[in-house]
């Protein structure tokens, strides 16, 4: 494993997490969450827990970027990537669907919610792609294979 390209790969994709869901929550759902105001806390107390959102993000991001370089970097495959991506985007809003059945969500949040994790996903697989980059193989005399 590459630390170096590990750890430059999970602050990328943590300022990439942090940007497109300030795109996605506070420009393109700015009004569906408007008018299901009574759902959301009060904007000052969402304050008080931005904390708690952006250690949920670079968790997201921690665990992501190290199972790409764990098992699926070496591939190094541009079609791996998209579907990593796109799997762990689809992992990750399962909890959309959880959260429409337990909370009175209007549906058109739901849905955005989930197609843009998963877009968010694939976002992720090709930014980990392009910054993580595996240790080179070496041989035995310690040049790169």
């Amino acid at each position: 494993m590459n630390t170096k390209r590990l750890i430059l790969a999970i602050i990328v994709v943590f300022v990439a997490i942090f940007a497109t869901d300030f795109v996605i929550h506070g420009v393109w759902l700015k009004n569906d969450y408007a008018a299901s105001a009574g759902l959301w806390r009060p904007e000052a107390e969402m304050q008080k827990f931005f904390g708690w959102l952006l250690l949920g993000q670079l968790l997201a991001s921690i665990t992501a970027t190290s199972l790409w370089a764990k098992g699926f970097a070496e591939k190094k495959c541009l079609v791996s990537a998209v579907m990593f991506g796109l799997f762990m985007g689809l992992f990750m809003q399962a909890n959309t669907l959880i959260t429409y059945a337990v909370q009175p969500l209007p549906g058109a949040i739901a849905v955005k919610w989930f197609v843009a994790g998963a877009a968010q996903g694939v976002l992720f697989g090709l930014v980990m792609f392009w910054v993580y980059k595996p240790k080179p193989e070496t041989t035995q005399g310690g040049k790169s294979a």
